[in-house]
């Protein structure tokens, strides 16, 4: 098990090209939020456009894009019907069908509620998609107990321990008694990248390659964290990252915001939509 450090993140993380355009980083296709979680939806949005997103096309309900359009006016935003559960319907499938061939990459989870409409949301979709796929929260438990959909490009999957239990048909004792070995397997068994949020987070490649993140802390433990993490995930990977480095530089990038944010807030005042103004001074002060 390797650990990760800043050394190995900004040898892993190319400095971005003069000649750039929005382009040069991709179109992220964000489907995240519902009527009780639309706060998800924007820290995911704001995680992947700090991370160096391109584009970020945010698509989801109405009341979730009202208020994206007030505090992200960057995002490029597509409506969708509600289902039952105030989260995008399973008829909005021919429109997303048509928005992801113009997209590099695909974030789903963040915010969505379970049920049939997420259900068959993610696994029509993910297959679908010719770049990588993230996979957070409810896209995560509506997968549960089934094979798993594979995009073209590299499957990661970003659950807690609540959520690798659902996926791995075990208890959370299980998966914390040993976390080191719980995800290796998964992610040789299920040929994805698996992210296992906690203290110390690790990333398993199918490789069989581990690491262990060195940054974050306690003040990142309330809810928002993961959504935040999942779009800097995804930014990267659309960047064009391979899976495993684009998990790996997410989530040392993700704690090491959180740790200078503690510095300024500390660990009980912070939030997580705070975190994401402390990680430009560090990419900059480092040619990124």
């Amino acid at each position: 098990m390797l650990p990760i450090t800043a050394s190995l993140v900004l040898s892993l993380l190319p400095p971005r090209p003069p000649e750039s355009h929005k382009g040069t980083f991709g179109t992220l296709l964000c489907l995240c939020g519902s009527l009780p979680y639309r706060g998800a939806a924007l820290l995911a949005a704001e995680g992947a456009l700090r991370a160096g997103a391109g584009i970020v096309q945010l698509a989801s309900v109405e009341p979730v894009l009202a208020a994206c359009c007030a505090r992200l006016p960057e995002c490029v935003l597509l409506p969708l019907q509600a289902g039952e559960s105030g989260g995008p319907s399973a008829e909005n499938l021919p429109l997303l069908r048509e928005k992801l061939k113009g997209c590099r990459a695909l974030l789903a989870g963040p915010g969505l509620t379970p049920g049939a409409d997420t259900a068959a949301l993610v696994r029509d979709l993910v297959p679908r998609t010719a770049g990588p796929a993230v996979l957070d929260a409810d896209a995560l438990n509506a997968l549960a107990g089934s094979a798993l959909p594979h995009p073209q490009g590299g499957l990661i999957l970003t659950p807690h321990p609540g959520e690798m239990a659902r996926l791995a048909g075990c208890t959370v004792a299980d998966v914390e008694r040993g976390r080191p070995a719980a995800a290796r397997r998964f992610a040789r068994e299920n040929d994805c990248v698996l992210v296992l949020k906690g203290h110390e987070t690790l990333v398993a490649a199918p490789d069989g390659r581990l690491w262990k993140n060195t940054t974050g802390n306690a003040g990142m433990a309330r809810g928002g964290s993961g959504d935040v993490l999942a779009g800097m995930i995804a930014a990267l990977a659309c960047a064009g990252l391979a899976p495993a480095d684009a998990a790996v530089c997410g989530v040392f990038l993700h704690g090491l915001a959180g740790d200078l944010c503690a510095r300024r807030l500390g660990q009980t005042g912070m939030l997580p939509h705070d975190m994401l103004a402390d990680l430009g001074g560090w990419l900059a002060a480092n040619g990124r």
